[in-house]
């Protein structure tokens, strides 16, 4: 027979078997179960502190990255001065400047590139060594040398004069590592007869022909460092019918990609790390979670400090530094700002959460027009927005400190478990012994029971045998 009823916690108990009748197995389980709740609690109590840790961790990193870009924002280098020179065709006339560059826009007309002169040469491997002299400078060529061999000592030696290249196995031609024209060039002596030049194929090096706005020019190089004050051109090509190249020196100045570059790089880290918080802040907790996932989701919803934090972010955009002009005192007035919608139409999620837009051609603008004053606003909203921030993500900042609460909250909470798992095991072990100790009382009492059952039943046994002897005698005398 098999009787099932329930426990306090609703776990059902069987009764069967064994000496009592009863399943001690599901009964000890079943007391442990309701025990054991205190310590499911606590344990997911740890899971969700351990969530919202990683989650402000998170929070802090990006914090403190952005404080970092930030920082950049106000740096001096930003805005130190360089000159830009531009070419209007880089891929015939490239132009760098050097330094103190004459400022205004050039003409470049180019009718002529320098060359360098070159001798061909018919090659026959020498039967034993010899010694060719090119320039003055001595080739030692080995016995049976071929004409790459040649090749490879010429070019190697850093101090000879000319280039060396192979047409076929049998044809050599140098040229002159120096552009330009020149009286005399790649002057060969071999009295072996390694090399015997070609005649008619000699080709003499020339300087490069330009002008700069009508006034001709010639250079054995096709690189200029003198022919416009400050500034180096490279002539690539010959110049067109289309016209000349411009050349535009600008004033020194700051880099004005450079600075837009920066002000974006700190826009986008900006909008992602606003972005990040605010998922925090709006994603609710579910409802009965049981796993991990779920038990860490939603820890920071509605989070006051974090909250806070992002509003006094919001406002430092438009927030006007001290001691600046009204014209150049915020963000907002070179272009930055969150794109706030007008009219009817409805505001986007990014402009709900106050991220923000760079108006690049206002940004520009703004720099062009007053360098010095983008830098000091700039450089006040950095130093304002890094304290900010760091209130709350710097060392000894307010989330730091709840990092610390976490921690040692969660290690509490681990030591409190495993004190719990301890006496829950030990309160395990009492029980099995308790009902171990009831089974074998009850095993023996049942054991005695059955022994006096037996005797009890030889005894009457043995009485019915004597009672029916008894009348049997009776009844024969």
């Amino acid at each position: 027979m098999t009787v099932v009823s329930s426990s306090t916690s609703g776990a059902p108990i069987s009764f069967s078997g064994l000496s009592s009748g009863l399943n001690t197995s599901e009964i000890i389980s079943a007391l442990l179960g309701v025990e054991r709740a205190p310590i499911t609690h606590l344990t997911d109590e740890q899971i969700t502190l351990e969530g919202q840790r990683t989650q402000l961790q998170s929070i802090q990193s990006n914090l403190t990255k952005l404080t970092f870009d930030a920082q950049e924002l106000g740096s001096p280098t930003l805005f130190n001065t360089s000159q830009a020179v531009t070419s209007s065709e880089p891929t015939r006339v490239a132009a760098a400047t050097t330094a103190g560059a004459a400022v205004g826009g050039y003409e470049v007309e180019v009718t002529q590139l320098a060359n360098s002169g070159q001798r061909t040469f018919t090659f026959k491997s020498p039967a034993a060594a010899e010694t060719l002299t090119i320039d003055g400078k001595e080739i030692e060529v080995a016995a049976g040398a071929t004409i790459e061999d040649l090749v490879k000592a010429i070019n190697s030696d850093s101090t000879a004069t000319v280039y060396a290249a192979a047409v076929g196995k049998e044809a050599v031609v140098l040229s002159t590592r120096e552009t330009g024209a020149k009286a005399a060039y790649i002057e060969v002596a071999d009295p072996g007869g390694t090399l015997v030049e070609q005649a008619g194929l000699a080709k003499e090096g020339v300087n490069a022909q330009y002008t700069i706005d009508g006034v001709a020019g010639t250079s054995a190089s096709n690189k200029l460092t003198s022919a416009i004050p400050g500034v180096t051109l490279e002539l690539k090509a010959l110049t067109t019918t289309t016209g000349p190249v411009t050349v535009d020196v600008q004033p020194p100045g700051p880099s004005v990609s450079s600075i837009v570059t920066q002000v974006q790089a700190f826009v986008t880290l900006y909008n992602s790390t606003i972005g990040a918080i605010n998922s925090q802040l709006t994603t609710k907790p579910i409802t009965g979670g049981q796993s991990a996932a779920e038990l860490q989701t939603g820890t920071l919803f509605g989070d006051f400090e974090l909250g806070s934090l992002l509003n006094a972010m919001r406002q430092s955009i438009y927030e006007p530094g001290k001691e600046l002009p009204a014209e150049m005192s915020s963000l907002a007035d070179i272009g930055i700002s969150t794109g706030a919608p007008t009219g009817n139409v409805a505001p986007s999620q990014g402009t709900l959460e106050g991220q923000l837009t760079v108006n690049t051609a206002q940004l520009e603008s703004a720099i062009e027009a007053n360098p010095a004053g983008v830098e000091k606003m700039l450089q006040s909203f950095s130093k304002g927005f890094e304290g900010l921030v760091n209130v709350n993500a710097g060392p000894g900042g307010s989330l730091e400190a709840r990092l610390t609460g976490d921690t040692t909250q969660t290690t509490e909470l681990s030591a409190r478990i495993t004190n719990m798992n301890e006496m829950l095991a030990i309160r395990q072990k009492t029980l099995e012994s308790e009902f171990a100790a009831m089974e074998k009382v009850m095993a023996q009492s049942q054991s005695q029971s059955a022994w006096l059952n037996a005797q009890l039943t030889s005894m009457l046994g043995s009485d019915s045998s004597s009672s029916s002897s008894s009348k049997s005698s009776s009844s024969g005398g």
